[in-house]
């Protein structure tokens, strides 16, 4: 028999303490990371300064304590909690002797692993590469092999340049096959367009629930999961209102602080769904001791896509596990509404403010259409606010709210 238990990586995290408590709670959440990526945490260290040092991320006597804690430990990896340069990278794996993994490394691995659909694995791989063909060291471009002249003879092109050549041919074909997804992705934003149906993005700080709303308001079947990044990629599901109009609700990549800016690239397209969103569903952890900080988080990405205009519901979620539920306020938002994914409270405040929300810009009409005219009727229904029908001799009376956009088909 063999034992096929899979083994726990140990690791020891490594942060940099500028004089804030949020140096304490990035490496939390750092260890969350390690967990999510299948790691045991073994140590943490935090070094007081405002700056990584240039050549080894921490200062020489901070390296010589890891060094002792590594052996202690019997650690197999160093985790640092930012991005390390090719030069910091080189030069703590000669001096501790073990895997060196930064932030950023970590968050792709998570990624890679978690990506399902194929835009998932093409944005992840395309990151991956970026990361790594920013950290390709060697002989520097004076001595490259490829030229011609003086110091540039010998065998041929070196692992290097075909290591970087390999990976610039790769990049340049995933944005090709990035490009056509985006496309397809853009027709299906302009054939929802033409329906005239509203869409409202779920956004949030990772493991706040976004999934686990879709789910209850939609059944869309999303795997719900505590481990950060659960889901990758997004899924559009129809919401039936209380007054029968529908709504697509979308779901989208959960934020982080210090999110890769190889990440932020890739996934361009798919926070792209947040850009066309007619309503931004910010989803809150209530339960979380950083709740604030990771809503600063949030609301930063958010400005950083151009969205913070639009109308925004804030769902504190999981009300259900808090022992003292207080009144929680969102000062940013046009609504706040403590909500529990798992008991379903709150849900229905939800579809009553999307309701207040599609009202804004739609339009009151009293008409009387012939029995002929029955299938605009139907369109009232699905993109708009029946409030009466009444069936007469000669037609069918109704009182609707209406979205501008269709208001001029439904007048003729």
């Amino acid at each position: 028999m063999h034992d096929t238990e899979k083994i726990e990586e140990k690791v020891i995290l490594v942060g940099l303490d500028p004089g804030n408590q949020a140096a304490e709670h990035s490496l939390d959440e750092l260890s969350e990371l390690a967990k999510t990526a299948g790691a045991r945490v073994v140590g943490r260290l935090l070094q007081a300064r405002d700056s990584a040092h240039p050549a080894t991320y921490i200062g020489k006597g901070k390296l010589a304590e890891l060094k002792d804690m590594i052996w202690e430990t019997e650690a197999g990896a160093i985790i640092c909690d930012d991005e390390l340069t090719s030069a910091q990278l080189g030069n703590l794996e000669e001096e501790l002797c073990c895997k060196i993994i930064d932030r950023t490394l970590l968050i792709l691995d998570i990624f890679a692993a978690r990506a399902v659909s194929g835009e998932g694995k093409i944005q992840v791989e395309l990151a991956q590469l970026r990361y790594r063909a920013s950290r390709l060291g060697g002989l520097g471009r004076s001595l490259s092999r490829l030229g011609g002249g003086i110091g540039t003879r010998g065998p041929g092109e070196k692992k290097l340049e075909m290591d970087r050549r390999l990976i610039r041919e790769r990049i340049s074909r995933l944005k090709r096959d990035l490009r056509n997804v985006e496309k397809h992705r853009e027709l299906l934003r302009s054939k929802r367009r033409q329906t005239g149906l509203k869409t409202a993005a779920l956004v949030g700080y990772t493991s706040a629930g976004k999934s686990s709303i879709e789910n209850a308001l939609t059944d869309a079947g999303i795997l719900e999961d505590a481990m950060l990044f659960s889901t990758l990629d997004t899924t559009t599901r129809a919401l039936t209102l209380d007054n029968g109009q529908e709504i697509l609700i979308t779901d989208t990549v959960g934020f982080i602080r210090k999110l890769p800016h190889h990440l932020v690239e890739a996934f361009k397209s798919t926070l792209e769904e947040v850009r066309y969103a007619d309503i931004i569903i910010h989803v809150v952890d209530a339960s979380n001791p950083q709740m604030d900080e990771q809503m600063h988080v949030v609301y930063e990405t958010l400005r950083e896509l151009d969205v913070e205009e639009r109308p925004t519901v804030t769902l504190f979620n999981k009300q259900d596990v808090l022992e003292h539920p207080a009144v929680q306020r969102d000062f940013r938002a046009d609504y706040s509404i403590p909500v529990s994914a798992k008991t379903g409270q709150g849900l229905g405040a939800l579809k009553d403010a999307l309701l207040e929300i599609l009202r804004r810009d739609q339009i009151y009409i009293e008409r009387l259409y012939d029995y002929s005219e029955a299938g605009k009727i139907q369109i009232i229904r699905s993109q708009g606010q029946l409030v009466s029908e009444k069936y007469v001799d000669s037609g069918i009376e109704v009182k609707a709210y209406v979205p501008k956009e269709i208001y001029g088909k439904l007048s003729l």
